[in-house]
């Protein structure tokens, strides 16, 4: 089956040690794929390797059927591919609506036109948006670095959609979120999902977070993909719950 991104027999070696071992997968468009594993499972490596922040060993990643495989991030990004890290990637000296402004010029024209264009690049109307459906209006002339650590998230992944992106990987959304912002973080995934279309992959060790909001979930172990299917099948294996569970 073609899907918005495939992934085939993706590896990645380092010296010996095999860190990705021929992984599989297809991301559909429209829906939200977990993966999760225990640490050292390989999750954050097979990210990078999609992403171009490493070179797979061996293997290909296709977006809606063209090659990816091996293209630097700045080229994955301009096809339409967001990303955010485990650590933000946010300017904290800067106020909310300049973190965004900055991510949206980032993907906005060439460098002759970000010097002699008018200052907000245009962006004004999308960072206006961008600002309310995140609910980080009232903090839209706050220092960035002044938010709490849940906002922050929320900001970070705002800045992701200023590139207007089709698939966005999501590195641990919920790690170190309190339950409150977590919920509302859960609630803006879903109707960017629903509303919007928008199609994401994330790795997450809030297990409760990826059964609630992924329709499919992959397991790693060791590198290799051990489970995937529904959030009930994956935790109903008993070789993810000897793995990763722990019964």
């Amino acid at each position: 089956m073609t899907g918005l991104l495939e992934v085939r027999e993706l590896s990645r070696r380092f010296g010996g040690i095999l860190a990705v071992d021929s992984v599989s997968f297809t991301v559909e468009e429209g829906g939200i794929l977990g993966i999760i594993g225990p640490n050292g499972s390989g999750k954050s490596t097979l990210f990078n390797c999609i992403l171009g922040q490493l070179r797979p060993s061996a293997g290909r990643v296709l977006l809606a059927g063209r090659e990816i495989t091996g293209l630097r991030p700045s080229a994955i990004s301009r096809m339409g591919i967001g990303r955010t890290f485990q650590l933000l990637q946010i300017f904290p000296e800067l106020t909310v609506r300049q973190n965004l402004l900055a991510a949206g010029q980032e993907h906005r024209g060439s460098m002759v036109a970000r010097l002699f264009g008018p200052p907000d690049a245009g962006l004004s109307g999308e960072v206006g948006e961008m600002l309310d459906f995140f609910r980080l209006g009232h903090l839209a002339d706050s220092p960035a670095g002044s938010l709490s650590y849940g906002q922050q998230k929320l900001l970070d992944i705002a800045m992701a959609f200023m590139a207007g992106p089709r698939l966005v990987f999501l590195d641990e959304p919920a790690g170190g979120v309190n339950p409150t912002m977590l919920a509302e973080l859960e609630a803006r995934l879903r109707i960017l999902n629903r509303e919007r279309g928008a199609t994401f992959v994330l790795i997450e060790h809030n297990m409760e977070f990826v059964m609630r909001l992924c329709g499919r979930v992959l397991v790693m172990a060791e590198g290799r993909i051990i489970a995937e299917g529904t959030p009930e099948a994956v935790r109903a294996d008993p070789e993810v719950i000897e793995a990763y569970l722990g019964g």
